[in-house]
């Protein structure tokens, strides 16, 4: 009683001494101007030199930070841009064993006098040695590592400061494989992984072509602040409900102060969370450091009753909380921090099961996502292009995105996870080991290893820490980095491996598969890769490659991932073919091929939801997200269209959906929510080929919370045509529609040959269109009409810009790739910047398997037939497979 009598008479002193603290910090500066940018060879000099602020740079490039060596000289107009056509070919390899110079002049801002001064590096690869006005400060090594260098002895508030960066790409940059349609894609990574926390990925995979400079450069953003004394380093947040109950929650908040000062120092320091205000006075020696830690048995107001929870993408809002960590002194604040922090508790099992299974707040989440193998080619990762990627992945119903091997570590990407409720499974830098040897240098591994945990951890979005991709790492990493476990992260999950323990599978298979197949797994409950071809849009295949190469598949092609591999690029135009009938042109091949992508990717989600939890609790696509142009493994083009994959997943994701198991042919109802859906009906409706109606039935649903309902089998008439289709629609006990699904179908007896559909005769949707403009967005309401007797399949829209032609990208669809019974009409909901509009008037463009449609035309918008897109408006070249030798 003593102890707590004489703290709340410190607190209450503090209070009056730090409690009118006004002063504000200086706003910190991010320097992302006026940087230059030479090769070493041609800037010989000593970096003392090259960091004084007199130091003539005007002859070297311009330079782009944050930004990788090639996207600067790719944007100074040295080399083309390379993942256009086979641009990357001219590049010269020699990028990735050049050292290059960055510099910049700048300002120190006036009022960072009188106070501590630091420079930031958020992100370098592989080394840099750091230099500000002939001094050198230090070094970074590693990718995924921050660097922070005091430099208030060497600059001076309101003058000039020189900064030099002297980048050395990773000792170990391996040799590159070329994708050719004669050779295939050549084998996965390399030596690079020995260099180890690095984008080792930039060598070469069968996704990738080798990147010339392996992303060497500054690729995060470099900045300056300035602060007091005291320091508030590496804050922790952890979150606690008592379950099955979530109407309270414990909160844990640690932070270390360091003090920098030779003095000691005296503050307090200052937590705000919502409601919950606290206040910790504590004194510093001179030079050390402090960890404080504050629970609910420190400060009972850390016990906060009925929280806003945060929730996956699906079960509910993301609800966020501003965290505002202060260490207050007199009149001033030394320094503060503010970050987003959701309140949720993670598990990872469910009783009578050893499966991996994730809940959120008692809640158990099937898991719906995909694996990121780099967020981009080089790393050209804007917040507003990285936030479509991931808004799209949550239209599309995920709540998962695997970070894999770590290459897409970036603090905007942690941020829109949190937003849009995408959970994420995390790794290290650590590949198969079959693609690469174990790292050099232990230090640096786990030096930035320790730095990514310690920079992203309170962000509830993280779901599980992985050590490697398809394999376990050696026994002294596995051994340290259990141990950080212990030390930095209290509350998730360590998994050793992506393909082991837990029931956690890999293995694949990449190809594309027939939809049946989706149904057939060996013991792989929680499934992290499994993938298919993915073709984009005929546009956007225009716009990956030049005129010349349209007309054949090339090696133009192989550079974009369609050929000999684990994707088996060089056999699917023959399987297409066989599937839907010859290939006229490269419209016809866009056409089959959206036709066969939305059938797998439906499968691949469908064949697990129809074991949901019993035992599949998880499914991961190879890849959602290209880091390139691409034909396969992708929901959205690299220019951000969506391919049919996105909504063939969006559909198949949803968590109450009706579906046809093309395994059994039984019809099943899906309930991924934690109630049951009682009272409910199915409509289950078959047709022929010329749109006949086969079977009308009508069956009773009440589905069980979080399981998959036989609702028996489909009994074909002995009437039905060799191709069919299947129409089912779920609606609720007030008859409001839930879900509806549409399949193409053939018989049993020649089950794979679906190639009649090539007898549908076109039909002419029926359109409106309405648009209301609000917060900058342009929002449009389609509905479109099969006013035909016949089938209507796969309607696509696409925006454009009526006058151009040009695509609006990225656009946000509720829904897309659309078949239609006859008389059935569906209403869409679209999306964009308005500014993308530039000025025009928007135009929807539409095409199809068989889709023509009515013209539409206001003053506001306009529907049109996409001629472009239509086999007849191009001549009939058969694509040819075209094999040389040259690379």
């Amino acid at each position: 009683m003593r102890n707590r009598l004489i703290f709340a008479a410190l607190l209450a002193a503090a209070r009056i001494t730090f409690a009118a603290a006004s002063v504000p910090l200086p706003t910190p500066m991010e320097l992302n101007a006026n940087w230059r940018l030479e090769e070493l060879a041609k800037a010989p000099q000593q970096g003392r030199i090259i960091s004084s602020p007199h130091f003539d740079d005007h002859s070297w490039h311009n330079a782009t930070v944050p930004g990788t060596v090639l996207t600067s000289l790719v944007n100074d107009g040295v080399y083309p841009e390379p993942l256009y056509g086979e641009n990357n070919r001219t590049i010269p390899d020699a990028l990735a064993r050049t050292s290059y110079w960055y510099r910049t002049t700048i300002r120190i801002p006036a009022d960072y006098s009188h106070h501590r001064i630091w420079l930031h590096f958020d992100g370098i690869n592989y080394s840099a040695v750091v230099w500000v006005n002939g001094y050198q400060l230090g070094i970074i090594r590693g990718a995924f590592i921050r660097g922070l260098f005091d430099v208030t002895s060497v600059v001076r508030p309101g003058q000039e400061a020189a900064i030099a960066v002297l980048i050395t790409p990773e000792p170990n940059p391996g040799t590159p494989h070329e994708h050719t349609i004669a050779n295939g894609l050549g084998k996965n990574g390399g030596i690079t992984a020995s260099d180890g926390p690095t984008f080792l990925s930039t060598i070469g995979w069968d996704w990738l072509p080798a990147i010339r400079d392996r992303d060497s450069g500054i690729w995060q953003k470099v900045w300056l602040s300035a602060n007091g004394p005291v320091r508030i380093k590496d804050p922790l947040v952890t979150t606690d409900l008592p379950l099955p109950k979530t109407d309270a929650a414990d909160v844990t908040i640690a932070a270390t102060l360091v003090n920098t000062d030779p003095a000691a120092q005296r503050g307090i320091l200052d937590i705000t969370l919502g409601d919950i205000h606290v206040q910790w006075p504590t004194t510093l020696n001179p030079h050390s450091s402090q960890r404080i830690s504050l629970s609910p048995k420190t400060t009972p107001s850390l016990h906060m009753l009925n929280p806003k929870l945060w929730w996956p993408n699906g079960y509910g809002p993301q609800n966020l909380y501003a965290l505002h960590i202060a260490f207050l002194q007199s009149q001033s604040i030394s320094d503060e921090t503010t970050f987003n922090v959701g309140i949720r508790k993670i598990t990872y099992s469910v009783p009578g099961s050893d499966n991996l299974t994730i809940s959120a707040n008692g809640v158990p989440i099937f898991i719906r996502g995909g694996d990121w193998g780099l967020d981009e080619a080089l790393k050209r990762i804007p917040r507003s292009r990285l936030e479509a990627e991931i808004r799209m992945h949550a239209l599309a119903h995920m709540n998962m995105i695997r970070n894999w091997v770590g290459q897409s570590t970036g603090e905007d990407f942690y941020q829109l996870c949190d937003q849009y409720g995408i959970l994420l499974w995390d790794e290290f830098f650590q590949p198969n080991p079959s693609d690469g040897p174990n790292p050099n240098n232990l230090a640096i591994y786990l030096a930035n290893v320790r730095d990514k945990i310690l920079r992203y951890r309170n962000h509830p979005s993280i779901a599980v820490w992985c050590a490697r991709n398809e394999g376990l790492p050696p026994p002294n990493i596995e051994v340290a980095l259990r141990a950080l476990m212990r030390e930095l992260e209290p509350t998730r999950l360590y998994q050793s491996s992506s393909t082991e323990g837990h029931g956690v599978r890999s293995n694949g298979p990449y190809r594309w598969r027939t939809p049946r197949e989706y149904y057939v797994y060996k013991d792989e409950p929680f499934k992290t890769e499994i993938g298919s071809v993915s073709i984009p849009t005929l546009e956007s295949i225009q716009g990956m490659m030049p005129e010349k190469d349209w007309s054949s598949i090339n090696d133009d092609w192989a550079e974009h991932d369609l050929a000999r591999g684990a994707q088996s690029g060089d056999t699917f135009p023959a399987t297409l073919a066989n599937r839907y009938g010859e290939i006229t042109n490269l419209a016809d091949f866009a056409r089959k091929g959206q036709l066969a992508t939305y059938e797998a990717f439906r499968a691949m989600y469908e064949g697990r939801n129809a074991q949901l939890f019993a035992p599949e609790t998880a499914i991961l696509t190879w890849m959602s997200n290209p880091a390139q142009p691409s034909f396969v493994w992708q929901l959205y083009h690299y220019d951000l269209e969506p391919n049919a994959a996105l909504f063939a997943v969006q559909s198949a994701a949803e968590p109450l959906h009706i579906q046809l198991n093309e395994s059994t042919g039984h019809i099943e109802a899906i309930n991924n929510l934690p109630t049951a859906l009682t009272g409910a009906h199915a409509q289950l409706t078959l047709y022929d080929l010329d749109g006949h109606r086969e079977l009308n039935r009508t069956l009773p649903v009440d589905a069980p919370a979080d399981k998959a309902t036989d609702l028996g089998a489909i009994e074909l008439p002995a009437t039905l045509s060799p191709v069919y289709f299947v129409h089912l629609a779920l609606e609720d006990a007030a008859n409001k529609p839930i879900s509806t699904s549409f399949y193409w179908r053939a018989l049993l007896s020649h089950p794979d040959d679906l190639q009649p559909l090539n007898m549908l005769p076109m039909v002419t949707l029926q359109s409106q269109i309405s648009r209301q403009d609000a917060n900058g967005k342009l929002q449009l309401t389609v509905t479109l009409r099969n006013p035909a007797t016949t089938i209507a399949l796969m309607a696509h829209l696409q925006l454009r810009r009526q006058h151009t032609g040009d695509r609006i990208l990225p656009v946000f669809y509720s829904s897309n790739y659309i078949s239609l019974a006859p008389g059935e009409s569906r209403t869409i909901t679209i999306e964009a910047a308005l500014s993308d509009l530039h000025g025009e008037t928007p135009l929807l463009v539409v095409d199809g398997w068989n889709i023509d449609v009515t013209p539409t035309a206001t003053a506001e918008a306009a529907i049109a037939l996409n001629a472009n897109a239509q086999v007849s408006h191009w001549p009939a070249t058969g694509l040819p497979i075209i094999r040389t030798t040259t690379h």
